[in-house]
């Protein structure tokens, strides 16, 4: 086989073999070259270099909030609702987490490859207006790549109120309602503490009159509910406004949580306008009436005791009374004692009279200075007064 060198050309019938070899040769030598030339080397200044394993840097995209649930400017949210919050990239798992203002006991968990959700240990208290807030920057989230929200998103929404029922289930188990309450089941979930639970209502003493039983309507706003709740809130130390709001809800959890009951007997006052005119009072059923018959003045015609169930709203020691008799005159008395109003500007008081059980006020409930020192401590604040009887 002939030889021949790279720097002598070969004879013509070889060639263009000669010109392949020479031009692989040199694109080995050049590729070579390129391929050393794009790889990371190291070496010493005069040291030959090393060449090393190229490496890829993941550049990280910022984190974005997708949506949350419940949605900015939501209303009537009810209180087992799932708070979530869905973000552009997985977040680390040592990541700072959203917060709920007020605040709401859980914990923020991992619910899909985006998804944060609070797995709560109790309800959103009706209504709340909570605002949550996902925290941006270094110390908020951070994404697995090491992305960071840039800048944080708060979302406002506001609880809806809970339902009449669940207000009675919760004061009939508490003992402010004539009634209780038994659930056929233990509560599900702690979140659904404002939900109304299947169960049963029942009368808590036998016999109750129709005057008291016909009040109640289950799941219904009435007279029943309005004076237990008012009782509750006295109790509490929350204004009496008869409307159940989220200091309301949130104290019935506490109490119901730390089995918090009514302290006081359920008490019902029954006031007769037949003749003679009579006051019994009620107090845990009707089997054996604490106050039997008190003779009671009510008003006179023109300023008569209107009948009906009313809640005593203000309790109060000693009352300046004053207005016009049905006759034109004028009446100012500065300090009637042992007084429970239960419908505007009529009250259960003492007032010396000459004689008792026949209409002469002005539309109060009267009766002797010591009856009413003894019928005061037991008509708190709640109590319900019924008014009943043909006038005279």
């Amino acid at each position: 086989m002939t030889e021949y060198s790279i720097l002598t050309p070969p004879p013509r019938r070889h060639r263009a073999l000669w010109i392949v070899i020479v031009v692989v040769v040199a694109l080995v030598v050049v590729g070579g070259g390129a391929y050393l030339a794009g790889r990371k080397t190291q070496g010493s200044a005069g040291g030959a270099a090393h060449a090393s394993t190229s490496t890829s840097t993941t550049v990280a995209v910022p984190l974005r909030v997708v949506a949350t649930t419940p949605a900015a400017g939501a209303t009537n949210v009810l209180s087992d609702q799932a708070i979530s919050v869905q973000l552009s990239a997985p977040v680390s798992a040592s990541s700072a987490m959203p917060t709920l203002s007020p605040p709401v006991a859980g914990t923020w968990k991992a619910t899909g490859k985006d998804t944060l959700t609070l797995q709560a240990t109790a309800p959103l208290v009706p209504t709340t207006v909570e605002t949550l807030t996902v925290p941006a920057g270094p110390t908020g989230l951070t994404g697995t790549h090491g992305a960071l929200l840039a800048s944080p998103t708060s979302v406002t929404f506001t609880v809806g109120q809970a339902s009449t029922e669940r207000l009675q289930q919760m004061l009939a188990q508490l003992g402010y309602l004539p009634l209780s309450f038994t659930p056929s089941a233990p509560l599900a979930s702690p979140a659904g503490a404002f939900t109304a639970q299947p169960g049963a209502f029942a009368w808590r003493w036998p016999g109750l009159p129709t005057e008291l039983t016909s009040l109640w309507t289950e799941g219904t706003e009435n007279v029943l509910t309005k004076g237990a709740l008012m009782n509750f809130q006295n109790q509490s130390g929350l204004t009496v406004d008869a409307v159940a709001g989220s200091q309301v809800w949130s104290t019935l959890l506490a109490d119901s949580t730390a089995q918090k009951s009514n302290a006081n007997p359920y008490v019902w006052v029954f006031v007769s306008k037949a003749l003679p005119e009579a006051l019994t009072l009620f107090s845990n059923g009707v089997a054996d009436p604490q106050l039997t018959n008190v003779a009671v003045n009510t008003g006179v015609p023109g300023a008569d005791t209107t009948d009906g169930t009313y809640p005593v709203f203000e309790h109060v020691p000693s009352s300046r009374m004053q207005g016009t008799n049905p006759d034109g005159t004028t009446y100012n008395d500065p300090a009637v004692p042992w007084a429970s109003f239960f419908n505007g500007g009529d009250a259960l008081h003492g007032f010396v009279r000459a004689t008792y059980g026949s209409p002469q006020s002005n539309g109060c409930v009267e009766m002797p200075v010591a009856t009413a020192a003894v019928v005061y401590p037991l008509t708190p604040i709640g109590t319900l007064v019924t008014v009943t009887g043909p006038a005279s």
